[in-house]
């Protein structure tokens, strides 16, 4: 555990702070990995204590680094397969739905969000192939990725394990594929509006047919332009509701809902709940406490 001061911040750059019985510790990520990441963070519990949550849609790819055991049990509703599956250092794709996850708690782990875009050029395979679906880090990373995870379980020191994830990071990014940019304006376009674009306006923008640019676009993204306006719309809702002052009325109209009863319709179908219970819920990096 990095010693805190009475601040918060514990030296070289890091920043520790309590996220109920856990602690969450960051610091900025070099220049370079910026326009692929939302944002790491390292989280470390000393007590075992089990908790479920609910993962709801972000429109971000996820990687995280189990520093233990094998952390947690992960379903979603209407699986065909099993109920769920023990999983530790793992890679999430896209969703357009929502998980449950069930953890034992005291974890130690690093928890990464992507852009879409930079989680193709990581993970180097089409992002459909991931979508509503987690992994093995193996799986995708390969074998190099196991060798990752024992350095970064023997380094104590937060700052060093950082270093080790951005050069990690820095180099696989360098050898993965580049995105198409009309895949990166397409969806540059649908981020800025919150989704609330119309397909066709940014097919003409990007200069391809709408056929050609769902065809690509899911192939880089995960999912098609519809629905990662859907997501994005719900996830730009879920923003204004957990920030407080804003009531579901004015968040119809700002995120483009026809009415209050398709806002409700979406956030059943994309977080199994109504978006008073969300607002009135905690939420952090798309998982709502059950």
């Amino acid at each position: 555990m990095p010693v805190v001061d009475g601040t918060g911040v514990a030296g070289r750059g890091l920043e520790v702070t309590r996220v109920g019985n856990r602690w969450r510790i960051t610091r900025p990520w070099p220049p370079p990995l910026r326009p692929v990441l939302h944002g790491y963070a390292g989280y470390w519990e000393a007590a075992a204590s089990p908790y479920r949550v609910r993962l709801v849609p972000t429109g971000r790819a996820v990687v995280v680094i189990s520093l233990g055991e094998p952390f947690a049990r992960i379903s979603r509703p209407g699986d065909a397969g099993p109920s769920g599956r023990v999983t530790g250092s793992l890679v999430a794709g896209l969703e357009d739905g929502y998980r449950v996850c069930d953890h034992p708690g005291g974890q130690e782990a690093i928890r990464i969000e992507l852009t879409p875009l930079g989680a193709y050029r990581l993970f180097a395979v089409p992002m459909g192939e991931l979508t509503n679906r987690v992994v093995d880090l193996g799986d995708v990373l390969g074998p190099e990725s196991a060798l990752l995870v024992e350095r970064l379980a023997a380094t104590k020191d937060w700052s060093a394990r950082f270093d080790l994830l951005d050069t990690a990071l820095s180099a696989r990014l360098a050898r993965g594929p580049l995105p198409a940019p009309e895949v990166g304006h397409a969806w540059r376009l649908l981020s800025a509006a919150g989704g609330a674009v119309p397909v066709a306006r940014i097919a003409a923008e990007v200069g391809w047919s709408q056929g050609h640019l769902v065809r690509r676009f899911t192939e880089q993204v995960g999912l098609t332009p519809k629905t990662s306006a859907r997501v994005l719309r719900f996830h730009r809702a879920v923003g204004l509701l957990a920030r407080g002052g804003a009531n579901p009325t004015e968040v119809t109209a700002v995120c483009g809902f026809y009415d209050q009863a398709h806002l409700n319709r979406e956030f059943r179908a994309l977080a199994g709940t109504t978006p008073g219970r969300l607002a009135a819920a905690r939420l952090a990096e798309g998982a709502l406490a059950l």
